[in-house]
């Protein structure tokens, strides 16, 4: 997400996803993050580190080196848990300084339905059932549809985010009618999704259709057949 959570993802595998959905990428199987020392040379995007108790995501990064003084590392964090989570953090670090990266547990899940403002999940392996509120899915609400397939991540057992796979496939509920003979390059309009994600598409989309999202970006990739 911009905002949302890490992805374990691969691309190009297809993962069915109940109800006969599916999309690509593949989740993988459970596990757990350990807690280690890193330093800043070893932080990459989607990292999620610990830092005063609470637990944070690299959204991104930037490593600088001055022309004068000692270079540094500019990061932007995301917020996982505690008070104002979801929340955006900008840090600067020494180059070298010392971090800990978070031990996470992450498991197998099927989105059941929604009650109220959370949404509800059942463990895969053990069925016991996994609850989340929109604000701590944060931009996953817009790619997670009933029988969907994907991982949870746990924090101290609590589960403070929906691991998505790369892309998902999406059925536009509403936009301008298409106009024929418009191609991928013939210009863009934009289409409100089956979850409420609104997508830049290209003008001969029409409603009904099925279009792979990618849920790292929120742009469209392409038209399924």
């Amino acid at each position: 997400m911009s905002v949302g959570m890490v992805s374990a993802a691969v691309a190009g595998v297809p993962v069915r996803l109940g109800a006969g959905r599916v999309a690509r990428g593949q989740v993988g199987r459970r596990g757990v993050t350990r807690c280690g020392a890193i330093s800043t040379a070893d932080f990459k995007n989607g990292l999620t580190i610990l830092m005063d108790n609470e637990v944070y995501r690299i959204v991104e990064f930037q490593h600088v080196k001055p022309g004068k003084g000692s270079a540094f590392v500019r990061s932007k964090l995301k917020k996982l848990t505690g008070s104002n989570a979801g929340g955006n953090l900008e840090k600067t670090w020494r180059a070298g300084e010392k971090t800990e990266t978070a031990e996470l547990e992450r498991i197998n899940v099927q989105h059941t339905f929604k009650d109220g403002d959370e949404f509800v999940f059942m463990d895969m392996e053990t069925y016991e059932e996994k609850r989340i509120s929109e604000d701590d899915m944060g931009d996953s609400v817009n790619y997670v549809l009933p029988d969907m397939q994907v991982q949870v991540t746990l924090y101290e057992g609590k589960p403070i985010g929906v691991d998505l796979p790369t892309t998902v496939d999406l059925v536009v509920a509403d936009t301008d009618p298409g106009v024929k003979g418009n191609t991928a390059s013939g210009g863009n309009k934009p289409a409100t999704m089956e979850t409420g994600l609104v997508v830049t598409v290209p003008l001969h989309i029409n409603i009904g259709d099925k279009l792979c999202i990618n849920t790292s970006t929120g742009e469209y990739s392409s038209k399924v057949a």
